[in-house]
This record gives structure tokens, C-alpha cells and sequence, in this order.
């Protein structure tokens, strides 16, 4: 590797970022030889969502939670719904910065008011490549009493995974598809996101997947049945 060079290794990427540079994800760089999250705090949207629309179905049913997002993500997914922040960088969606202080601060006020809030779930872009803004904020929700839910991709290798988790209390994981040759057309890691769903429930999370079935491409019963 070019000493000039510094590796990524938060996702199965693993890209070789020279001074300045953005990796794929769009959201971590190479500033002063050091990877950094470009997009911690940078929030592209904050709403108050019923927990089901996360979606989370058995996890605090009825309840609200103060939803995060920011950009980036390590997909490329030709469907996505989010694509406006998921698929952008710090210079083509518009971004505020909310500090873990000021996003739990709002939690707990939101918590206080009707219809109440629970939480904050990291959602909307792909949270995990900004690992960091989760840890970080997570551990204050606890002190405050809250929860924290994660909405993602499971593109998170295993180490960060194991770091990450303890302080999250529900993940919905988006499980693209059941093979190597799916994940491969939305530029995934098949094997990551199994190692990220097995490391959630040792973590005693609550864990919920949810796939998006898609005509002629992740839809046949045998491959869905193994």
C-alpha cells in the first residue's frame, strides 16, 4: 500500500484513502493520516416516527422514537428510496451539525411531550459508516433513560460490530438478499451482514430483519428457503 495512503477497514470496502480523499461510502476520509467520519453529526433529517415505521414490529409497539439521518452510505442499491441523502456527500445535500448533547437533549424533550418519545433510531442513510455518532450518542440515551435503535444495512465488519452493539438495545437489519450474486449487484458483502446479524443477537439485542423482495431478482423460493 502507498504509504500515502490509509486504510478504511469499518466496512468490507477497505478503501485506500490518499490525504483528502472520500471513500465510497462517501461519509469517511483520510484527513491528516488519520480515517475520519466526515458526516458525524451531520444530520440530512430528524422526524418523530411510530416505532412500526422503522419498521420494528416487536420492539416497544405503539410507541414513537426521534428518527436520525445523515449521508452516505456503503451501498448502491438501484432501488433506494433515500437515494437523495444515502447516495450523496458533504457537498450535495444540505446538512446541519446536532452534537450527541444536542440530539439526546432533544430526545428527552421530545420524551416529555405528547404523542412521547422513546429514543433516537440512526436511520435513513446507512448509519454504521459513522459507527462513531451512534456509540457516541447511545451511551448518553442510556444515561438519560432512553433507547437507541439502529436501522441498517449490516455492512459493519465484525471488530467495530463488537464495539458498536453493547450499546444499542434493537436493530432492524436489512438483509438485501440470500445470496453472494445479490449482494453483488447492490455492492454489498454477503458475509459481513451474516457476521453483523450473528454478532446483534450474542449481543442480546433486538434484532428484526427485513428484506425487500424484488421480482426476478431475490425472489426465488428455493434460494429464499435455504
Amino acid at each position: 500500500m502507498n504509504r500515502e495512503q490509509v486504510l478504511c477497514d469499518v466496512c468490507p470496502k477497505f478503501c485506500k484513502l490518499r490525504e483528502g480523499q472520500i471513500g465510497f461510502c462517501r461519509a469517511r476520509s483520510n484527513i491528516g493520516g488519520k480515517i475520519v467520519p466526515i458526516n458525524y453529526g451531520q444530520a440530512t433529517s430528524l422526524a418523530l416516527d411510530p416505532i412500526e415505521k422503522k419498521p420494528l414490529m416487536r420492539f416497544c409497539p405503539g410507541t414513537y422514537i426521534l428518527s436520525y439521518g445523515s449521508y452516505g452510505c456503503n451501498l448502491r442499491c438501484p432501488y433506494c428510496q433515500n437515494a437523495s441523502i444515502s447516495m450523496a456527500g458533504p457537498d450535495n445535500c444540505p446538512h446541519r451539525l446536532i452534537t450527541p448533547e444536542g440530539l439526546t437533549d432533544l430526545a428527552v424533550d421530545l420524551s416529555k411531550q405528547e404523542p412521547g418519545n422513546i429514543g433516537v433510531a440512526f436511520t435513513y442513510n446507512e448509519p454504521t459508516v459513522c459507527f462513531e455518532f451512534i456509540r457516541d450518542t447511545s451511551k448518553l440515551l442510556h444515561e438519560a433513560g432512553l433507547k437507541s435503535v439502529v436501522v441498517t444495512n449490516g455492512g459493519l465488519v465484525r471488530k467495530y460490530a463488537d464495539e458498536l452493539l453493547p450499546h444499542v438495545d434493537a436493530l432492524n437489519i436489512d438483509l438485501k438478499g440470500f445470496s453472494n450474486e445479490f449482494y453483488r449487484y447492490v455492492k454489498g458483502e454477503f458475509d459481513t451482514v451474516k457476521e453483523f446479524i450473528k454478532a446483534a443477537v450474542e449481543h442480546k439485542c433486538h434484532v428484526e430483519l427485513t428484506t425487500l423482495v424484488i421480482p426476478t431478482k431475490n425472489d426465488d423460493p428455493e434460494e429464499i428457503g435455504r
